[in-house]
């Protein structure tokens, strides 16, 4: 699956409830966990891979594979910590960010079963993380101001280097398409 970068507008989207979980979705759970692991992250929010759906993936240290459907974050802790975040969004990038050190959430399973999970360490920052993405935010939004919008701008231009070098890939296959045309039609006439 295509990790979507910061820059394109699937990611600031609110996104919106599952309604069913169908087959299907549990084939997109698979390959969600396939991609996250591929690119050694720890969760993926279905924005990331352009879905605006309300659903994530997470990998924590105990290696349960988890999937949250439809999550809401019912409690909160007082006791905040910071940890340094990345995203397989915003590639290269790190960040110290201040989230609360315990949460409680209520999802449902990638089978359809409700469940409540109270969270602390790393799984409460990888589901507080993933939820971001849900409403279309991303960590640094919850940092430093300078730091978002100097990470904004370089991704800004990773993504149009990206666009300008498909675009040359495309311009040259379709010149190469062009002359195979050409020469099949000069040997059929």
């Amino acid at each position: 699956m295509k990790i979507y970068k910061l820059g394109e507008d699937v990611l600031r989207k609110k996104c919106e409830p599952v309604a069913q979980i169908t087959p299907e979705m549990k084939d997109i759970f698979n390959e969600m966990f396939d991609t996250m692991n591929e690119a050694e992250g720890v969760g993926l929010a279905a924005p990331q891979v352009g879905i605006s759906q309300r659903f994530f993936v997470a990998v924590a240290d105990d290696e349960v594979r988890r999937v949250f459907v439809n999550p809401q974050i019912i409690a909160t802790s007082a006791e905040m910590t910071d940890y340094e975040e990345g995203c397989l969004s915003l590639p290269g990038f790190n960040e110290s960010i201040r989230r609360p050190a315990k949460i409680k959430v209520q999802a449902m399973d990638e089978n359809g079963k409700s469940f409540t999970l109270e969270a602390d360490g790393l799984l409460a920052r990888i589901i507080q993380h993933e939820y971001d993405h849900l409403d279309g935010i991303v960590y640094i939004d919850r940092g430093d101001p300078k730091f978002a919008a100097e990470v904004t701008e370089k991704m800004k231009k990773r993504l149009e280097r990206a666009a300008k070098k498909e675009a040359e890939k495309a311009k040259k296959a379709a010149k190469i398409a062009a002359k195979i045309k050409a020469k099949e039609e000069k040997k059929n006439r």
